[in-house]
């Protein structure tokens, strides 16, 4: 398959996905659309899907703020979810309930849409001198609606998950570890050969073992609470207050390499 904001390698039952959209690695409806087709169609010879970003500083910055101009796209995606979801909570669950184990290796920074992918792959490794994890919904008018309430629900516990989702701090890594958003941090130096030693030591274990160990482990059901999420979302993000706020981000430089290395601190400036 050939993708825009993708790249892909495959070698000894690894898949290896690069995200790679521009400036900051916004999660657009092309990035949404081109996960949920990867991901739909993943060959049995595959065990292991590990994913990284081009850019060093940026996993996924968050939801592209420009998303409502591809409403064509949208319509699309709308159309090919399935009930009891939202477009953004798809893609999560998608990755959630794959047979093979996916893995984040996590070296900059994931912001909303881009956190909420981070907790719902199954093992996540982060740079600890450079990761950073964020819900920064709350900053913006709304609430996550990507399954970050609910995911983060399962990881964390309800009051950390309260913290994390309200707060709108970006986590460093040891944090993130401390807490249970994702497995463990390492030195930088050493994020690449770890996540690669993972990868190589499930992909080849003997056919079978990684489905079954999956069915035995499965995710939690989390329709429920994804149905109340998407409500909560929904009743905010069409308010006057999110639009002002997200519009007054994107002046003030969100989705911009320097506005996204504070968005915390750019966004609490302009409320």
């Amino acid at each position: 398959m050939t993708f825009s904001t993708l790249r892909t390698a495959t070698q000894d039952g690894v898949l290896t996905v690069v995200l790679d959209n521009p400036p900051v690695n916004a999660l657009s409806a092309t990035m949404m659309r081109e996960l949920r087709d990867l991901l739909s169609r993943l060959d049995a010879s595959v065990k292991v899907v590990v994913f990284e970003s081009a850019n060093p500083e940026f996993f996924i910055a968050h939801v592209d703020m420009h998303i409502l101009d591809q409403q064509d796209l949208l319509e699309e995606l709308a159309a090919s979810t399935p009930p009891g979801l939202n477009i953004f909570q798809h893609t999560g669950e998608l990755l959630r309930h794959l047979p093979q184990i996916s893995i984040v290796k996590l070296a900059g920074k994931a912001r909303g849409g881009g956190a909420e992918l981070v907790a719902a792959a199954d093992l996540a490794f982060a740079a600890e001198e450079t990761a950073g994890l964020g819900q920064v919904e709350a900053l913006m008018g709304i609430t996550p609606g990507g399954g970050a309430t609910q995911y983060l629900l399962d990881r964390v516990g309800r009051n950390r998950a309260l913290e994390l989702v309200l707060a709108g701090e970006l986590v460093d890594a040891r944090t993130a570890a401390a807490y249970g958003w994702i497995n463990r941090a390492l030195p930088a130096a050493s994020l690449d050969a770890h996540v690669a030693q993972v990868a190589r030591t499930i992909a080849s274990l003997a056919d079978g073992v990684v489905a079954a160990a999956k069915r035995a482990l499965p995710p939690a059901d989390l329709a429920a609470g994804l149905a109340v999420e998407d409500d909560a979302w929904a009743s905010l993000v069409t308010r006057p207050a999110a639009r002002r706020l997200m519009s007054e981000a994107l002046r003030a430089g969100a989705q911009t390499v320097d506005g996204e290395r504070d968005l915390e601190g750019l966004m609490r400036r302009i409320a």
